[in-house]
This record gives structure tokens, sequence and C-alpha cells, in this order.
């Protein structure tokens, strides 16, 4: 499903002109398509399924975030603007992300559903936000509000 999404966005960029899309969207296509190869070698000959592609898709923008913050310290904005261009274009592809309150509440709803209590059963709790709120939270902002809750 999201491939097809992908793709007809490609097809679109390519018809409209678009170049930032385009290029943005021929580097999320390549990624897919390393991380398949990686995948089969691992027995998984389908390849990645569409929360799995949700997650790099995820890391991408983290690696952008990251690039910024460095183009930004480094005096070069007009690389910053470039890299903040990719994050629009990915986050299209992701579902809404959940705002602060929510995240809040499906932590606290996680840590019911699998019964922690406390820092040992944190794997449990992250396993189970990571399974219902794929590409929708970070999770890193959500692990460190868990770590907090049970310890």
């Amino acid at each position: 499903m999201l491939r097809e999404t992908l793709s007809e966005a490609m097809k679109d960029a390519m018809r409209a002109k678009d170049q930032v899309t385009l290029r943005t969207v021929r580097l999320i296509m390549a990624a897919i398509k390393d991380r398949d190869i990686a995948a089969r070698g691992n027995g998984k000959p389908e390849g990645l399924d569409d929360g799995e592609i949700q997650s790099l898709l995820v890391t991408m923008i983290k690696q952008r975030r990251d690039s910024i913050t460095q183009y930004e310290a480094g005096g070069r904005p007009e690389l910053a603007a470039g890299e903040a261009e990719e994050i629009t274009v990915i986050e299209r592809f992701l579902p809404r992300q959940l705002d602060d309150a929510e995240i809040a509440a499906a932590i606290d709803e996680a840590i019911k559903a699998s019964e922690a209590t406390c820092i040992k059963d944190m794997g449990r709790c992250m396993a189970e936000l990571k399974a219902r709120f794929a590409g929708q939270m970070d999770f890193t902002k959500a692990s460190a509000i868990v770590r907090q809750k049970l310890g």
C-alpha cells in the first residue's frame, strides 16, 4: 500500500517537475530497496511491510533533523533549508503524529495493557506502543516518558 503511494507520488512529481519531491521520493525508494535486500538475506523474501517502511521514514526524518542542526551550527542555512524541505515531503507519507497529550495517554494505556509495574517491564510496554503506534510517535521521547513512569 505505502509502496504504491510512493510510486504514484514519484510519477506525479515527475509530471509536475517538482524536483524536491522527486529527489526525496527517490531517496525513500532507494532506502526501501536497500532494506528489502537486507530483509531477504534474513529470511523475509517479501521485503518490508508498511510498518517497517513507516519506521524507516521516521528514521529518515531524524537523520535530516540532525543534519539541520549541524548545518545551522556550521553556518550553512541553505543546506538546512534543503533538509527541511525533504522532511516536509517525507512527512506526507506518515500517519498524523500524536501530540504530547496523546502520547501520554497512549503510554498510560500501554503500561496498563502490558501490566508493566517496574523498569524491567519497559520492553513489553515499548513493544506494545510500537505495535499500535508505528510511525505515529517519536519512540525516543516515549521511551524517556515510560522510563520516568516505571522507574
